[in-house]
């Protein structure tokens, strides 16, 4: 595989993602919600300053930390798949590598700039919509909310059974997280290697490790000098 079809594949996600978040940004309010099939797949327009699926680390300095930490791992990222293009990885680990690359940037383009670019999104009491390019943006550089807005609540309104441990009597909604398209590449990245990771990575290791045939005849009289 080639670092052109890795930078094709990359560029792709980045627009999906960031055309979807900047639609969702400039045509909804914090807390709206729309059906797209049936009461299962929505859009719900929600934002965060942590991690993927609202996972947070805390204050002003737990999000620049985030933030930073998102750009070093997409500059290591950068330079970890021209190596394994090099090396001639399985193509589907490749994939995967560049999935989880391309979904840190989406990410990481909210945290650095959404602040500077939009406006605060109003809620459902004061439905204002976010405005673009405003002359003063929500927040400063690194301190972007990332945008999710992509929710599947397979299952909604049920309740754990009274019996059930630790949980037993509460709410029970699945999927309940929201996420965006960057999410959902690293998602599909990292759990695909973990599935696949055998074929990915025994077949590299054996192509580099060739076994030689010999037509010798091998028994208890050939002496080894």
């Amino acid at each position: 595989m080639k670092f052109r079809s890795v930078i094709l594949l990359t560029l792709a996600i980045l627009v999906l993602d960031q055309g979807l978040k900047i639609w969702i940004k400039t045509n909804f309010y914090i807390g709206e919600e729309k059906n797209i099939i049936g009461s299962w797949f929505r859009l719900h327009f929600i934002e965060n300053e942590g991690m993927a699926y609202g996972w947070k680390l805390g204050g002003d300095w737990g999000k620049i930390i985030l933030t930073l930490f998102r750009l070093l791992a997409v500059i290591f990222g950068t330079f970890y798949l021209k190596h394994i293009i090099r090396e001639k990885q399985h193509k589907g680990f490749i994939i995967c590598a560049t999935l989880i690359y391309a979904g840190a940037i989406g990410n990481l383009i909210d945290s650095m700039f959404y602040g500077l670019i939009f406006e605060n999104s109003g809620d459902m009491y004061n439905p204002y919509i976010s405005a673009i390019f405003p002359k003063e943006g929500y927040a400063g550089f690194l301190h972007g909310r990332v945008v999710d807005m992509l929710y599947f609540p397979i299952i909604r309104d049920a309740k754990f059974p009274n019996w059930f441990p630790f949980w037993g009597g509460e709410d029970f909604e699945f999927f309940r997280p929201v996420f965006n398209i960057a999410d959902a590449a690293i998602s599909l990245g990292v759990i695909t290697i973990l599935l696949f990771q055998k074929r990915f990575f025994d077949r590299h290791k054996k192509e580099n490790n060739p076994t030689i045939e010999t037509n010798s005849t091998v028994n208890d009289e050939v002496q080894v000098l």
